[in-house]
């Protein structure tokens, strides 16, 4: 870590799936940009790092000038800036970071904020690596985010707790219109997270506070067995009807194949990842074949991410700090790395951060501990659910027009 004062430009982006937090971030950002003298322009990237290299640039202090632009920006949901999923070669093919650096050159750029999760933090680590062996002075950071909840290194991301708080929300009010009737009825709500369970596991919170949710909860942690679902389900429709299902759109069988493999294209992304979802419909048809019942399935889908009139007070608070911290740790010198959460160890929730190197989370998956999914891993243990609990904590007022909500658009 370099102590040096670094005079130039800042740019920022956003990539990888939008989350109902991602432009607190980037308000944080910008926010800890403009505190600190040494950072003169502070350019937003359009599209994140596709932007950078198209010089498709905007100009922070001229978009944001008043509180007012700032609170709604931060409470407005999706990418502000655009986002993109654009895997960059490996360093030693030079062509594409020389022409990177060239544009950072151009416009004296000498900060780098990458908002994003592990996709992101690929990007991250190749550019850090890259500038390693040029000549030129920059700091490149990572800065957190993804409702899967699934970085590593990190006690919780930003992005998680607003998405989680929607799944215990429509979950729980899911619940409610089921428990309304009394012909037997399975519903199937699948829930995003394609390794890792945490959101999926949220849609239990509720059952902290004798509040209706789900009454079984799988997640990709343990294997899927087609038999014990319908065991356990029948087995509950002997005390109550009406049975709500939540599972998360990764769950994998015992050979781990996913649940959902046969209703999709089979098309990845760039990343080389699956375009999952099905699940639901999937064990909708199996319910229907082995029992008979009344069975439906819902998809949550883009409302899981991009639901910003449910935010969490705790996750907006964070990530507007994450975002300014990310600033704080660059002009002392920190580069390629990511700042996290660690929670400490006191009967009130806290949280502080601290820099890891943006390797370390790169391209890994941060999987649930299966000591919190009980011995037919159909649900998740209270404890764990006090773990999730203080994420979704706290109200925001949302800013709106005319009954609905404002949104803060970036052109």
């Amino acid at each position: 870590m370099s102590e040096s004062t670094l005079t130039g430009n800042a740019v920022i982006g956003q990539s990888g799936g939008p989350t109902a937090a991602i432009n607190a971030t980037l308000a944080g950002v910008v926010k800890g940009a403009m505190e600190h003298n040494e950072i003169k322009e502070i350019f937003g990237a359009k599209h994140g790092i596709v932007g950078i290299m198209n010089e498709d640039f905007v100009n922070m202090r001229e978009i944001l000038q008043t509180e007012d632009d700032f609170y709604t920006l931060e409470c407005t949901p999706a990418a502000a800036l655009g986002s993109c999923r654009h895997k960059l070669p490996p360093p030693e093919e030079t062509e594409v970071y020389e022409k990177i650096f060239s544009v950072f050159k151009k416009h004296d750029i000498r900060y780098v904020f990458l908002i994003g999760g592990n996709d992101s933090m690929d990007t991250v680590a190749k550019l850090s690596a890259y500038a390693e062996i040029t000549d030129y002075e920059i700091r490149i950071i990572g800065v957190p985010k993804t409702i899967d909840n699934d970085l590593e290194l990190t006690d919780h991301t930003p992005g998680f707790g607003s998405a989680a708080k929607y799944v215990a929300t429509a979950v729980s009010e899911i619940a409610r219109d089921c428990s309304v009737y009394i012909v037997p009825a399975v519903t199937i709500v699948e829930i995003m997270g394609r390794d890792a369970g945490w959101l999926a596991a949220s849609a239990a919170i509720p059952r902290l506070y004798g509040q209706s949710t789900a009454d079984l909860v799988y997640l990709p942690e343990a294997p899927f067995d087609y038999d014990c679902f319908i065991d356990d389900i029948i087995e509950l429709q002997k005390t109550k009807p009406n049975i709500v299902v939540a599972v998360s759109e990764g769950i994998k069988d015992e050979y781990g194949r996913y649940v959902g493999d046969g209703t999709q294209s089979g098309l990845i992304d760039n990343f080389g990842h699956k375009y999952l979802a099905g699940a639901g419909k999937i064990l909708e048809n199996y319910v229907r074949r082995r029992i008979g019942c009344k069975v439906r399935s819902i998809e949550l889908s883009l409302p899981q991410r991009c639901s910003g009139h449910l935010l969490s007070k705790c996750d907006i608070d964070e990530s507007i700090l994450v975002g300014k911290e990310a600033v704080a740790l660059a002009t002392k010198g920190e580069s390629g790395i990511i700042p996290v959460f660690k929670r400490e160890n006191s009967d009130e929730y806290k949280v502080r951060i601290v820099p890891v190197p943006v390797e370390a989370v790169a391209n890994k998956i941060r999987k649930v501990d299966t000591k919190y999914i009980n011995e037919r891993s159909n649900n998740v243990s209270d404890d764990f659910l006090r773990v999730l609990a203080p994420l979704i904590e706290g109200e925001i007022e949302i800013p709106k027009v005319h009954g609905v909500p404002k949104h803060f658009v970036i052109k």
